[in-house]
């Protein structure tokens, strides 16, 4: 499977579209926004950007829907906040801002392109943003698609890079585990699990090994000596790659196509050859690739907890039933909501991958079985996601 091929979000504004089911993914960002800030404070303050006349920025893994340029207007808002303050040298009054959106070739840059009218013309209605931006409104924003795994920009061309909910993406499956090994290496799984042997443990470790540290040598071409760069994306509270907090989503899905196996919808041969391009690394990972790579000093690491579906709003969406006078919490319901939600937004990430490889007939079928067992699984338990935020330092 070619990633940078098939790997985007769902397309456009319909019900199965990224833009209506990134909740989790806007959640993320609302946590890191304050590790966001702390950095750019220090960016701003230092030498290094004082008496510069054009600063770059990079979103990376930008994909599309409201969160696609919510990390924009939030950096602008900031900057705009500390120029009010005087807390900015005067000179940066008069600075441009090169936004650079990135993601795969494949991803739907076109929804991105058509809010950028009415995501300038709010800039514009709005008398804060006069002084920072200037009367030639200094904020450009420009797309550039290709793979993170790689360069992407000029050297020493960005001051700030973020990228949030992306880089738990592989460059590819673990080429021990490609779809051509016989016997077929991870056998009625799609990603590691308990039952996956170490052989598939170590093959995901070493790609991701690989990916990462490429993503560093990258950037540290192209960021500037002392920029700044945050990153969030999907991790583990261990060193133990099987813990459920890391791949049980994956697990209930090979469950739901190992059920539609056994019902004969689905070839066996085809889920065992399907593995999905990902990793969620933990915190001891991420520093030892730092630490060989050398070019990034670790300013702040933190791990939190985030629901499978967001952490939605219990009161919109359980249904009351009076009993006895009072209102009584109809919780099947509320979870069968809730695994709805999962299923959606996990659908909304993967189905591009999971159609190229298995075809576009069992997609409704599939997240409708997924569904199940995700309510199922909510019941009985409250699985949680770990993200990881990092801010780092290049190095002068």
């Amino acid at each position: 499977m070619e990633v940078v091929q098939v790997l985007h979000m769902n397309k456009g504004n319909g019900e199965a579209s990224y833009a209506q089911n990134s909740k989790v993914q806007n959640k993320i960002l609302t946590i890191a926004k304050p590790i966001i800030e702390e950095a750019l404070f220090e960016l701003l303050g230092s030498n290094n950007v004082m008496s510069i006349e054009s600063m770059g920025i990079a979103d990376l893994g930008c994909s599309s829907g409201p969160n696609a340029l919510l990390i924009v207007s939030e950096i602008v808002d900031y900057i705009h906040a500390q120029l009010s303050s005087g807390l900015l040298h005067p000179s940066s009054s008069s600075v441009e801002f090169r936004v650079f959106l990135n993601d795969l070739f494949s991803n739907d840059f076109n929804t991105v392109f058509m809010s950028l009218p009415a995501f300038y013309n709010k800039l514009r209605e709005d008398d804060r943003y006069k002084r920072l931006l200037g009367a030639n409104h200094n904020l450009f924003i420009s797309a550039v698609p290709g793979s993170f795994y790689g360069r992407l920009f000029a050297r020493k061309s960005l001051h700030f890079v973020h990228s949030s909910s992306s880089l738990h993406w592989l460059s590819q499956v673990p080429p021990s585990l490609d779809s051509k090994a016989f016997p077929a290496p991870n056998k009625g799984k799609i990603y590691i699990s308990k039952s996956s042997p170490q052989s598939v443990l170590d093959a995901y470790s070493r790609q991701f090994q690989e990916d990462f540290s490429m993503f560093l040598k990258s950037r540290a071409e192209e960021i500037v000596g002392g920029g700044r760069m945050v990153l969030s994306f999907m991790g583990r509270p261990t060193l133990d790659p099987t813990t459920e907090q890391s791949c049980y989503q994956w697990e209930l899905l090979a469950l739901a196509l190992m059920s539609m196996v056994s019902d004969g919808l689905v070839a066996e041969e085809k889920v065992d050859s399907f593995n999905a391009p990902y990793y969620a690394p933990c915190a001891e990972e991420l520093k030892l690739e730092l630490q060989k790579d050398g070019s990034f000093i670790l300013d702040r690491l933190e791990a939190f907890e985030i629901d499978w579906d967001g952490g939605a709003d219990v009161v919109d969406d359980h249904q009351a039933i009076p009993v006895n006078g009072y209102e009584s919490v109809d919780y099947d319901q509320m979870v069968a909501k809730r695994g709805n939600r999962v299923a959606k937004t996990i659908r909304a990430v993967v189905e591009s991958m999971i159609e190229a490889h298995f075809g576009t007939e069992i997609m409704d079928e599939l997240f409708r079985r997924y569904a199940e067992l995700v309510t199922n699984h909510l019941s009985k338990t409250r699985t949680k996601y770990i993200n990881l935020v990092i801010s780092l330092i290049r190095r002068n």
